[in-house]
């Protein structure tokens, strides 16, 4: 199981972009990667495909590894390792290893 879900913020740790922070777009969870957005950016070209879209060069987010990317805790608003904990009412959440809060 992945500890870095859709919509969470994280931060890299590790390659051309390291330390900058971006929302998970999206999951691709049989390579383990993730698209980060406005991380990874590599330029693609496009054709015009339409009378009305303009073709040309464009930036698009590559997925990064998940290994790359740690997550920013919401109460410590820094990246942390993450942990699991079982609620009394039997639900598994992640916890932060630092605060101890959960995520």
């Amino acid at each position: 199981m992945l500890k870095v879900r859709k919509g969470d913020i994280v931060q890299v740790i590790k390659g051309k972009d390291t330390g900058k922070k971006g929302k998970v777009l999206n999951i691709i969870t049989e390579s383990k990667r993730a698209l980060v957005e406005a991380i990874n950016l590599v330029k693609k070209h496009k054709k015009q495909t339409r009378q009305d879209q303009q073709g040309g060069i464009v930036s698009i987010e590559a997925p990064i590894s998940v290994s790359n990317l740690m997550l920013v805790c919401k109460s410590c608003q820094r990246p942390v390792r993450v942990g699991f904990s079982i609620l009394k009412d039997n639900t598994k959440v992640r916890i932060c290893k630092s605060c101890k809060e959960a995520i």
